[in-house]
């Protein structure tokens, strides 16, 4: 075969690679069209389907309420009438029977003229006592139209103008929501959450985090923040499963709350932090992850120890005291390369960690910086990176080490950043607390 043909044949493998490469690529952005058009369709039908059931109940509610009112109104007229019609009724039958007996008079008058005389003088006696007795000269009053009810109806036109502004007013259709998901990051057992306006003419005073497991169609979206942060992470998930994420607004001065923004997955594949079990002096949640000091001891101050070295350099480790006791200079939280069993406290060699009253420990010994003391609601957190896996003087070790992390501490408004010099390559770290008092109560995510 000679060098042409060679040439044309890897060419044309080229070409036929190249070509099912592009179709390949071809094909990812038909599958994401598709994909776009199912949301426009899919959410063009939920809104329609939104709008349909909204404006539906608001009629019959408007329908229940108007009949409701026109039902009021009518008893107001039946109440009315009843009231007034009942003494002009008991009025005309006083002045009925009145009739009735001036017609009896009158037949008994005429009758009294047109007996005889033997009995004319009995008759007109009896009809005289008669006359006198019904008081011919008292009638009954009658009231004056001005006095009697004039029953109408006041109807005022302008509600139908104010339900016509606010009717063309009530709803509004959008075609993104007003925020987005953001940003969807791994933690231990966590996932940390950031989202953001994509509308910059909505001022937002609140926003609402939910999230639920995917694929199950049982689940329900379940609150994780309401607040003005941008910024969550979601505690106790489970690894290597599936979430959906979704966020809303509520605008300023607004009670009902924007559509939620596009459903984004994640999942972390870490463990979460938990404590070690078995430890003299501690109880621990369900969860492993809050650990409570319930025994306390003067002599012995027990060092809490994580399950495993789950913290990793790059992330962040975070504990929070829910609940405090006393203070005592031995009292520490941090991170560790070992988890020695029977540890009396962490401020010790290949640990760095910090006090209740916030002196900070590098190795076992104190450095100079100092953070707040840590109280209820404190949150200390530990951020670590690799500065240099190379020996830092092969010469002489006893300098501190052979590989440089660096260190931030972060307690309160303050921090404290140091190269932390250890022995030996880490990527993964203990962490670990220890308390002489009883009543310190602290969660670590």
């Amino acid at each position: 075969m000679s060098v042409e043909v060679d040439v044309l044949l890897q060419e044309a493998k080229e070409s036929i690679e190249a070509a099912q490469n592009y179709r390949s690529e071809l094909q990812q952005r038909l599958h994401g069209l598709n994909q776009a058009r199912k949301q426009v369709r899919g959410s063009s039908g939920q809104a329609r389907e939104a709008l349909r059931r909204h404006f539906a109940e608001l009629q019959a509610a408007a329908t229940r309420l108007l009949a409701e009112r026109l039902t009021t109104l009518l008893a107001e007229v039946d109440t009315i009438e009843a009231d007034s019609i009942k003494p002009l009724d008991d009025c005309q039958s006083l002045i009925e029977h009145g009739v009735g007996q001036a017609d009896e008079l009158l037949r008994e008058g005429e009758a009294a003229l047109r007996c005889g005389l033997g009995e004319k003088e009995d008759k007109l006696g009896s009809f005289t006592k008669k006359a006198m007795h019904i008081q011919l000269d008292s009638l009954p009053e009658v009231p004056a139209l001005v006095d009697v009810p004039s029953v109408s109806a006041q109807l005022d036109d302008s509600l139908l103008g104010m339900l016509r502004d606010r009717v063309s007013r009530h709803g509004s259709v959008s075609s993104h929501p007003p925020v987005q998901i953001e940003e969807l990051q791994e933690r231990p057992g966590s996932i940390f959450v950031r989202w953001c306006k994509v509308d910059e003419d909505f001022a937002a005073a609140d926003y609402r985090l939910q999230y639920r497991r995917s694929g199950s169609g049982g689940s329900q979206y379940e609150d994780a923040y309401i607040g003005r942060d941008c910024e969550f992470l979601v505690l106790h998930l489970d690894p290597h499963i599936d979430y959906l994420f979704r966020v809303c607004a509520r605008g300023e001065g607004r009670t009902e709350w924007s559509p939620w923004s596009i459903p984004q997955t994640g999942y972390t594949t870490l463990a979460p932090h938990e404590w070690r079990s078995g430890t003299e002096g501690y109880i621990l949640s369900s969860r492993k992850n809050i650990a409570l000091r319930n025994d306390s001891s003067q002599s012995r101050c027990p060092v809490l120890y994580s399950n495993a070295p789950t913290y990793f350099c790059g992330q962040t480790l975070t504990f929070k005291i829910s609940a405090a006791g006393q203070m005592d200079r031995r009292d520490s939280l941090g991170v560790c390369i070992g988890s020695e069993r029977g540890e009396e406290s962490l401020q010790s060699d290949q640990a760095v960690c910090i006090s209740t009253n916030g002196a900070v420990y590098v190795n076992g010994k104190e450095m100079t910086n100092q953070l707040p003391a840590v109280t209820v609601g404190s949150a200390v957190t530990f951020d670590m990176e690799v500065v240099n896996l190379f020996p830092v003087n092969n010469n002489n070790l006893s300098d501190g080490g052979n590989f440089k992390l660096r260190v931030t501490i972060g307690s309160g408004n303050r921090e404290v950043v140091f190269d932390w010099l250890v022995d030996q390559a880490v990527d993964c770290l203990f962490f670990g607390c220890c308390f002489v008092h009883s009543g310190w109560k602290v969660l670590v995510f």
